[in-house]
């Protein structure tokens, strides 16, 4: 699983077909395994904090 800011579908095709392509190779998988799931999560930035804050909150300062 993937979370994230939104993104359009274009950057979501790539980052969906890069992801794939490492993960086979670091777990050593051929190229012809038959199945990775990703599931990309967008969360808008005031639905998420960390150090206490919002992050619409610090992306505005």
């Amino acid at each position: 699983m993937i979370e994230g800011p939104p993104r359009d579908v274009e950057t979501k095709r790539k980052l969906v077909k890069q992801f794939t392509k490492i993960f086979k190779e670091i777990y050593g998988y051929p190229e012809t395994f038959p199945h990775i799931s990703v599931i990309i999560r967008e969360n808008t930035p005031e639905n998420v904090g960390a150090n206490g804050e919002l992050l619409v909150d610090r992306f505005n300062k």
